[in-house]
């Protein structure tokens, strides 16, 4: 049976910048690249290519030696110009100069009707050689499913109430064929529910609209109330011992051309966002794909961040970077390298605060939009006790004693506590609220990690 599910915990950042529904004229990327460390969990990375070596988009190009089934292959079409490392030969990306015209390997093609009679086994094995598998994501841990898993669940959240996130009806707009295919392989690899969260007393986007094999939740409420992470945890819980895995919805489309066309197609619509860019507008690219010429030449000044995802979770990348594998948008804000004496006394409506503290006064302009800088206007220190933590997290979980149990490695606590509902992205709100300047989303990873592999 569907919920409807009000949330009054949270906090909306509301940003400048938010890209207007139309595409952008921008140049088309040259070069893509895989990142190994977009996949968490990766343990033992291959990589199967040599510089120099042609590929088409679908050919595979790395795997895990922990889960050889599951193949990382190749965004576009071209030639392997650098396989980048670091230090003691850690693998850092696999770059690609994109042919002009991109090609696609072939795989097995299905119909409609074919999918429904689909078997656990070939759905599975086209999903791994395919290259979508990395798409879906477990919980706990936050990590790449295994294969030989069977989840309690799948999730999909179909909206995103992080900063400047891009609209859904627009990204995916005429994509309702291959989301409801993605949809029908989906069912095969669970005995429970397909859910689609949707956003309550908003209109629904066509991609969801009629959409068959799932069940609807429907959520209100500001930010965290688009994570899947908060769907799970009100919908269908992790006990230990449990998994559900996750998805989004350019995984789904992404799973049904797979299975329709027979083809790895890793197009994708991007939000360009953000203050600082001169046209924050959508930007039609690859999985991968190199930001600079979204970012080269739509500056309106020099000293800025680029930020491959939104701005509580994302990445900081270089102008010439590489948009993340689960990335849907980059973010331009300014740089705030600098140092304010006493900034936060100062009267001002101008910089936005969850708190009513002296000086700022942004809670008397609650829909104002902000220019914020990456200055996080102080330093780290102890943890206060002001239950701010949770109210902005919808979940029954105490995030404060949950992040003491991580730093003491009390295992027994942090189970207690709920370690197996979270990922970063679910308290991520908590480090922008939190008056000590704790890297809360770096705690909660080593938390995972302790639990995980002990």
């Amino acid at each position: 049976m569907s919920k409807t599910i009000k949330l009054k915990k949270g906090f909306d950042i509301k940003l400048a910048g938010k890209a207007d529904k139309q595409l952008g004229d921008f140049n088309r990327a040259k070069t893509f690249a895989i990142k190994p460390a977009d996949f968490i969990g990766m343990q033992r990375p291959k990589v199967t290519v040599n510089e120099g070596d042609s590929v088409k988009a679908g050919t595979p190009i790395l795997f895990d030696k922990a889960m050889e089934s599951v193949q990382y292959v190749a965004p576009v079409s071209g030639e392997i110009v650098e396989i980048k490392r670091g230090e003691k030969r850690k693998l850092l990306e696999i770059k690609i100069l994109a042919d002009a015209e991109i090609s696609f390997e072939s795989f097995e093609k299905f119909t409609e009707s074919s999918l429904k009679t689909l078997s656990k086994e070939v759905a599975i094995a086209q999903l791994c050689k395919g290259g979508v598998w990395p798409q879906l994501i477990q919980r706990p841990f936050g990590i790449v499913a295994n294969p030989q898993d069977s989840p309690k669940s799948i999730f999909i959240s179909g909206f995103d109430t992080h900063p400047l996130a891009p609209d859904y009806a627009f990204t995916y707009k005429g994509e309702e064929r291959y989301f409801q295919a993605g949809v029908l392989v989906l069912q095969k690899l669970t005995s429970g529910k397909v859910h689609l969260g949707l956003e309550l007393d908003s209109e629904i986007a066509p991609v969801f609209a009629n959409v068959q094999g799932v069940q609807v939740n429907k959520f209100s409420g500001p930010h965290p109330a688009g994570n899947v992470g908060i769907h799970i945890h009100h919908v269908d819980p992790i006990n230990k011992g449990e998994i559900v895995w996750t998805i989004s919805p350019f995984g789904v489309i992404q799973i049904g051309k797979l299975f329709l066309e027979g083809r790895y197609d890793a197009s994708k619509i991007v939000a360009v966002t953000g203050s600082e860019a001169m046209k924050a507008l959508y930007a039609k690219t690859y999985l991968g794909a190199c930001v600079d010429t979204l970012v080269n030449g739509n500056l309106k000044k020099d000293h800025i961040r680029v930020v491959s995802g939104n701005v509580l979770t994302g990445e900081k990348i270089n102008n010439d970077g590489y948009l993340g594998y689960y990335a849907n948008q980059i973010t331009i804000l300014p740089e705030g390298d600098y140092y304010e004496f006493l900034g936060w006394m100062k009267p001002t409506s101008e910089k936005l605060s969850y708190h009513r503290a002296l000086g700022l006064l942004s809670f008397l302009k609650p829909n104002k939009e902000y220019v914020l800088d990456t200055n996080v206007r102080g330093e780290e220190r102890a943890f206060v006790q002001t239950g701010v933590f949770e109210s902005v997290t919808p979940m029954d979980i105490l995030p404060v004693y949950l992040l003491k149990a991580i730093l003491a490695e009390d295992f027994d606590e942090m189970e207690e506590l709920g370690i197996y509902e979270v990922v970063e992205e679910d308290l991520a709100l908590c480090e922008f609220v939190d008056v000590s300047k704790h890297p809360v989303q770096e705690i909660i990873r080593k938390g995972i990690d302790l639990i995980q592999y002990s």
